[in-house]
């Protein structure tokens, strides 16, 4: 993969060219509004990133909700996601070789798949194989305004979304409350799938190329989602099986999940301060819950599952992308909130006493920007298992055990605070905390941390995502990397899974293997040792849950990142 100046060189006149034939119309079907039609958008993407070769577009495909969904903003009544092909390949989709479509995690967007998609399509077509791989948007991200991070200013997207301050004009609207999500109190399993059903025929009409071609999957919950696709009967009438959900896909991919209709060990990771309701109040109780308002229609916790803590993660991004060796003013910059407090506490207090106190603060300590985004998203210091990454370490200081909420080395629900080590900087107004990139840990100059108990808190073997990357994914892609509105819905439905109004959903259940699965589990991600063997996973060594995502295209040891090169594979056989 070309990471020369020649090879950025070309890749933005390739960008540009593309932009230039989509603004003309000349892609013979890839972009109909250009050519007079209606209901159909794609705009280019470009990124600094170092893999070659790859075309990134943003799609958006209109398809309004039914009536019963009630008033909702106008974006909403279209789907979206990133599309992503080899530069060298066909522009029309139904000529690729082979098509990616992937179902984002809970509490996840599009933009997550930036690394794997650029990965997985370059890797192929060193193999001569054009495949495309599609990102997909759950619906519910219409809700999110883009303005302040695409500005590219760190300080101006704080402004914008935390001070109410205009970029380009336009101010922020503020974080949508309750009263303002009555219509995605029905935006569950049964829509979620339609979506990927209505836009896959939208954008493949040809039902022979989706049945030979189309490769269905996700990660996380996303494999959930595509269990239930798999098993969709999208006209009513199970006689018919042509638009039976396994019958538009050739085969399914499972990345740190498995494609199935239950949620398994997956519910372990949400935390328990969540607002998710009593399942046991019943489907009915639950619906009649949400459609009130009684109940809260968007999943979010005090610390960090909210719209206004997950949007600090782009912002951070922001900041690593600009300036990832720069002394950080971000925690100092923010402005005082409860839901920001909370969340600083939670993720840099060293102890109990630290959290209860708020002493020492996060903007106590001088930390590069590089570090804040590690702090945030790495293994080794965020306590949330499915927001974890393998990132590198803390360099340029003495660290220190965390262990709040959990201390390290225990047992207590790994799911949710996953199992590595956590480590925190422990000198306050003192050295410039860097961070150590993926590939660099190991190496002579590693100081080599440990745990007071001697155990290292990482090693070479560890760490497998390089950080400018996962600033990237988080702060360039036009859609999301989080999801700030997560239907609990969506949940919900699939906590009651055992509910007739949810069992009816599964037409087909011979449909979760009626095709050839690939199963990627992330060594120490959150379904660790629990995938059962008839699956045949490959396991990804040292990888976290985010890792099958967001890893390097080249690893520690040289190899090439073998969940791509898994893909690929399975990409390739004949069907």
């Amino acid at each position: 993969m070309d990471t020369s100046r020649r090879g950025r060189t070309a890749q933005a006149l390739r960008s540009a060219a593309l932009a230039v034939l989509l603004t003309a119309g000349a892609l013979n079907g890839a972009a109909p509004d250009a050519q007079g039609l209606t209901g159909r958008t794609e705009t280019p993407v470009v990124s600094s990133g170092p893999v070659m070769g790859v075309t990134e577009s943003a799609v958006r495909v209109k398809a309004p909700l039914p009536a019963f969904f009630g008033a909702r903003p106008a974006a909403c009544d279209w789907l979206s996601y990133l599309r992503y092909r080899s530069s060298d390949g066909p522009a029309a989709a139904a000529d690729a070789d082979r098509i990616l479509v992937a179902q984002p995690g809970i509490l996840e967007g599009a933009g997550a798949f930036d690394s794997v998609a650029r990965n997985t399509v370059a890797r192929a077509a060193e193999q001569g194989l054009h495949i495309e791989f599609w990102a997909l948007d759950r619906r519910s991200n219409c809700l999110e305004d883009h303005t302040g991070i695409e500005s590219g200013d760190q300080h101006a997207a704080v402004d914008y979304y935390y001070r109410g301050r205009p970029v380009g004009g336009r101010t922020f609207a503020g974080f949508a409350g309750n009263e303002r999500l009555g219509w995605m109190a029905r935006l569950g399993i049964e829509q979620t799938v339609r979506d990927q059903y209505e836009l896959l025929v939208a954008e493949l009409p040809d039902p022979a190329v989706r049945a030979r071609k189309v490769l269905c999957g996700g990660h996380s919950l996303g494999g959930v989602v595509t269990g239930y696709f798999a098993t969709a009967d999208f006209d009513g009438d199970r006689a018919t099986t042509a638009d039976a959900g396994y019958r538009q896909c050739a085969g399914y991919f499972a990345l740190d999940t498995t494609v199935s209709t239950t949620l398994g060990d997956l519910s372990g990771s949400i935390p328990d301060d969540t607002n998710l309701p009593d399942i046991g109040l019943g489907y009915g109780v639950v619906q009649a819950g949400l459609d009130s308002g009684v109940l809260p229609r968007s999943l979010s916790a005090p610390v960090l599952l909210n719209p206004e803590t997950m949007t600090l993660l782009a912002v951070a991004g922001l900041g690593a992308v600009r300036d990832p060796d720069g002394g950080a003013d971000l925690p100092s910059y923010l402005p005082s909130g409860a839901n920001i407090e909370a969340t600083n506490r939670f993720l840099f207090s060293k102890d109990a006493g630290a959290f209860l106190t708020g002493s020492p603060a996060v903007k106590d300590f001088r930390l590069t920007n590089a570090a804040v985004l590690g702090a945030l998203m790495d293994d080794n210091s965020v306590p949330l298992a499915f927001l974890q990454s393998s990132v590198g370490f803390f360099d340029g200081g003495p660290v220190a055990d965390k262990s709040f909420p959990v201390a390290n080395g225990g047992t207590q629900q790994p799911g949710l605070f996953g199992t590595a080590y956590k480590a925190i900087p422990d000198r306050p107004h003192g050295p410039l905390y860097t961070w150590r990139d993926y590939d660099r840990v190991g190496d002579p100059d590693d100081p080599g941390y440990r745990s007071a108990d001697g155990t290292p808190f990482t090693a070479a073997g560890k760490e497998v995502t390089a950080l400018g990357e996962l600033a990237r994914s988080l702060a360039e892609q036009p859609l999301d990397f989080t999801e700030q509105y997560f239907p609990t819905k969506l949940v919900t439905d699939l906590e009651l899974a055992g509910s007739p109004q949810v069992k009816r959903l599964v037409a087909y259940p011979e449909g979760l293997t009626a095709r050839p699965v690939l199963t990627v589990l992330a060594g120490d991600g959150l379904l660790a040792g629990r995938i059962p063997a008839d699956l045949h996973p490959l396991v990804a060594d040292g990888y976290q849950h985010l890792d099958v995502l967001t890893a390097a295209p080249v690893q520690n040891d040289g190899r090439p990142e073998p969940v791509s090169t898994a893909l690929t594979a399975f990409a390739r056989a004949p069907r």
